[in-house]
């Protein structure tokens, strides 16, 4: 059945491309995140071993969420490392970097995925797409403020 959600194919084609590059982002920073979860060490394990776990997890049910959307506007959501690697920007991590090293990382990353946010919120606002614009406004606020608490780190 055609789909009629008042938003043109050009622009849910447009909206869809921004979300996967947002999806890609996300899951590649999930990945870290879970990652330096399982291998930080050092004086500030406790802390970080806590708070990548909290972080994770956010990222995590947030993945469902941008795929769920891409669907909605009757598109393919990207669902393999391959398709991953190809659409994200950020960097996966092969090391083990120190704590502090994790933790750059992680606000590079959710800095990244804010702007990826923000590319695709200017898309949705274009096309008069509320509920992607919502969205996209969501994953702005939470990777900002992760951001922030994790650069609080390191002063």
């Amino acid at each position: 059945m055609k789909i009629d959600i008042g938003i043109s194919a050009k622009d849910r084609k447009q909206i869809a491309h921004g979300l996967s590059l947002l999806l890609a982002d996300t899951y590649t920073l999930y990945l870290k995140t879970h990652g330096f979860h399982w291998n930080v060490t050092g004086p500030m394990f406790n802390t970080l071993h806590t708070m990548f776990m909290a972080q994770y997890n956010e990222l995590w049910l947030s993945l469902d969420e941008i795929a769920e959307r891409i669907r909605a506007l009757d598109h393919a959501a990207p669902a393999s490392g391959a398709q991953y690697a190809k659409l994200s920007t950020i960097k996966e991590e092969t090391g083990v970097p120190d704590w502090k090293g994790m933790v750059q990382q992680l606000v590079s990353g959710h800095e990244t995925c804010a702007r990826t946010a923000r590319e695709a919120f200017k898309l949705a606002d274009s096309a008069n797409d509320q509920p992607t614009a919502d969205l996209a406004t969501t994953r702005m606020q939470a990777h900002e403020k992760t951001a922030w608490m994790l650069r609080s780190l390191l002063q």
